[in-house]
């Protein structure tokens, strides 16, 4: 079993040494406003100037549906985020504006009670001291 793990370990190392051979980071140029972007080794897409290119229609339709794609996906994950975040606000709102209500109708108890206080202080048996 021990020897399982230690191949596996040696085989995931070369493989990971071979990527970051493989994956060199692309050279820093001086003036970051170059026109063309580095040529890198890297499998990725580089980005372009479509105004540069001489793209074709259908290229810069795709290009433009592609756009409209992406648009449609990061507006729905902040429509979601919006309607989360309006709802905590309003119950937060909601929250502050019952416990107002609670307040006030507590004060209320306390001014009945002062009055009651009054009235068996009135109502009390009369003394010569009083």
């Amino acid at each position: 079993m021990r020897k399982n793990q230690q191949k596996t370990t040696k085989k995931n190392h070369r493989f990971l040494s071979s990527l970051l051979r493989r994956l060199k980071p692309a050279p820093l140029s001086a003036n970051m406003a170059d026109k063309k972007p580095p040529v890198s080794d890297a499998p990725i897409a580089t980005r372009i100037d479509p105004t540069k290119e001489g793209l074709s229609r259908e290229q810069m339709h795709f290009i433009r549906q592609v756009e409209m794609e992406q648009w449609k996906k990061k507006t729905s994950k902040l429509r979601i985020r919006n309607v989360v975040t309006g709802l905590a606000i309003g119950a937060i709102v909601l929250g502050i504006y019952g416990y107002t209500f609670y307040s006030v109708s507590q004060e209320r108890i306390m001014d009945e009670i002062d009055e009651e206080a009054k009235r068996a202080k009135l109502q009390g048996p009369k003394t010569g001291a009083n």
